[in-house]
């Protein structure tokens, strides 16, 4: 507990989570990009579900340029870290891998 509340904190997941419901709460469900459906049938496959699809741990740290929202909201970002703490280096790095 103690460690805790000593630890820098932050709200940026929380403000993201509450832009996310937003948007959510705008635009209602909005279709899942093509590469990221399962195609588990041969119909589904041919119509492209999956394709395209880059599998993250295949690429080197883990990490590949892909775009996962859907494409009517593909250019928001519902977290944005701090300076505080962790979250800085969490900043630098997807300031680094950004896509």
């Amino acid at each position: 507990a103690t460690f805790l509340a000593c630890s820098p904190k932050s709200n940026a997941s929380y403000m993201g989570y509450k832009q996310a419901l937003e948007d959510v709460q705008k635009h209602g469900a909005l279709e899942v990009p093509m590469h990221l459906r399962n195609a588990p049938t041969k119909l589904m496959k041919e119509q492209g579900y999956g394709k395209d699809y880059k599998y993250a741990h295949n690429y080197e740290g883990s990490f590949v340029s892909q775009q996962h929202l859907p494409h009517k909201i593909k250019e928001n970002r519902y977290y944005s870290p701090t300076e505080n703490g962790h979250e800085k280096r969490i900043k630098e790095w997807l300031e680094k891998n950004k896509s």
